[in-house]
């Protein structure tokens, strides 16, 4: 097969845009330096939470699994933790489209009169002005920065959703117990009330009495059966497990959380690891990313292109370029004004969320000093002495010093203290579960977050991008 002279001039002359195109296809443009610091830490991360993109093998949990166990298997598991994690992964893919030139351009254009006399092939690129890469770049790490931190404070919440259901399901057992064993001592009240009916000391109503407070119990102990369905739900959900998967075990063995630091220490690393702190942290970084990015709006953009007339021997070649005018004084001072006004809302923000964190704080330090006092209390006064005074008024009753009344009053008061103590208790395990995790922001030890995973802070998202 051979090709006529004007084919062959008008091929070799389009030659040079074709040899453009190829050269152009499969091209990376540069990384920036927030760039490739933001993809080492999700690789960090990735290791840990989606290893080769898949999720890892997930605790096997029994009766006797550690409550850590249980919280590596929700946040490895939970979809809300996924979600976070994937809303990061896309941030950090936004980054590379933000430093990106824009797509060149295939041109074409011809003359045409009674015949084709021109035809004209050609390749177009745009050329943002100087500096507005860069800058697009910066917000966009910004945001990634931002994401990461909302995924630290989903894995935090799981933690704590867990815990909180874990609390509650240990307690509520517990509450069971002590109803299960006050029944048992009431159930010899009412056989002393009988005895002492029988042998004329006292009257049927005692009796009566003793069974009225059994069935009141009775109906207190199915009322929390049934609320521990609610709390198993519960627990089940924060695990990540939905409806239709089996219901998982339940520990067998009570863990408490421990926080021995100072008042001074857990605020200091609430101001330092605190993730919603963090992440209003990188919005003020990406306000002002976006606020270097309004002012290079002044700066004018290019284009460069080259066409080819494949018709014409020898060749013409047709250079082209263009340059915006950005001449709208006040359409440019309006992006700088609104990007200034950003910045410094997100600045506020932040200030604002500081003093709500300090509140935060000491509200739920004010809250663990009356916790720990009103077990003190409970403990070594209250219960002790309700226990003397159900003995002492069981002695009086069976010599007939006292009526049936007091020694069921008596009964009733150890039953409320011994219910107040498991409250507060629990109380105090959520206290510290939320100091520690939503506060402090100080994650379980196998949680797959940048501080678990040894990241170099100079090279980590803790670091501005």
């Amino acid at each position: 097969m051979t090709f006529g002279p004007t084919i062959k001039t008008e091929f070799s002359a389009a030659l040079p845009v074709v040899f453009a195109v190829v050269a152009l296809a499969g091209c990376s443009g540069l990384t920036q330096r927030s760039e490739r610091f933001a993809r080492v830490d999700q690789a960090l991360v990735a290791a840990a939470y989606r290893p080769g993109g898949r999720r890892p093998a997930l605790p096997a949990l029994s009766t006797n699994s550690a409550l850590a166990d249980f919280l590596t298997y929700a946040i490895l598991n939970h979809p809300q933790v996924e979600a976070a994690y994937f809303d990061w992964s896309a941030a950090i893919e936004n980054v590379t489209v933000a430093r990106s030139l824009p797509d060149p351009q295939l041109t074409f254009q011809a003359d045409i009169m009674d015949v084709v006399t021109s035809v004209m092939p050609g390749l177009m690129q745009s050329f943002p002005g100087p500096g507005k890469l860069r800058a697009a770049a910066k917000v966009a790490a910004a945001d990634s920065h931002g994401k990461y931190f909302a995924f630290e404070k989903a894995v935090l919440q799981t933690a704590f959703a867990v815990k909180q259901s874990y609390y509650r399901l240990w307690f509520i057992d517990d509450k069971i117990r002590v109803d299960r064993e006050m029944m048992q001592l009431l159930a010899e009240l009412e056989r002393i009330a009988r005895s002492q009916n029988e042998s004329g000391q006292a009257t049927l109503q005692d009796v009566y009495r003793a069974q009225i407070e059994e069935d009141r119990l009775g109906s207190e102990i199915a009322g929390l059966e049934d609320s521990r369905q609610l709390l198993r739900a519960e627990f089940k959900a924060a695990l990540g497990l939905n409806s239709e998967q089996p219901e998982p075990a339940s520990p067998a063995t009570f863990e408490g959380t421990t926080l021995d630091w100072t008042p001074e220490q857990i605020l200091d690393t609430a101001f330092a690891r605190n993730p919603q702190l963090k992440a209003m942290a990188a919005e003020v970084q990406s306000a002002q990313a976006s606020l270097d990015l309004a002012y290079k709006a002044k700066v004018p953009d290019t284009s460069l292109g080259l066409m080819a007339d494949a018709k014409m021997a020898p060749v013409l070649y047709r250079p082209l370029a263009t340059i915006t005018l950005p001449i709208w004084r006040d359409k440019l001072a309006a992006q700088i004004a609104a990007a200034q006004a950003t910045q410094r809302a997100a600045q506020a923000r932040l200030s604002a969320e500081q003093i709500n964190v300090a509140v935060m704080f000491a509200e739920k330090s004010f809250d663990y000093r009356q916790n720990a006092r009103s077990l003190a209390l409970l403990r070594e006064k209250l219960l002790p002495k309700s226990r003397q005074s159900l003995e002492l008024a069981r002695s009086a009753y069976l010599s007939g010093k006292t009526d049936f009344f007091n020694l069921i009053d008596a009964e009733k008061t150890l039953l409320d203290f011994r219910m107040s103590e498991i409250e507060a208790r629990t109380e105090r395990e959520l206290i510290l579960s939320e100091i520690s995790l939503l506060i402090a922001g100080i994650p379980p030890k196998n949680a797959p977050l940048l501080l678990n995973v040894n990241a170099d802070e100079n090279h980590s998202t803790h670091s501005p991008p």
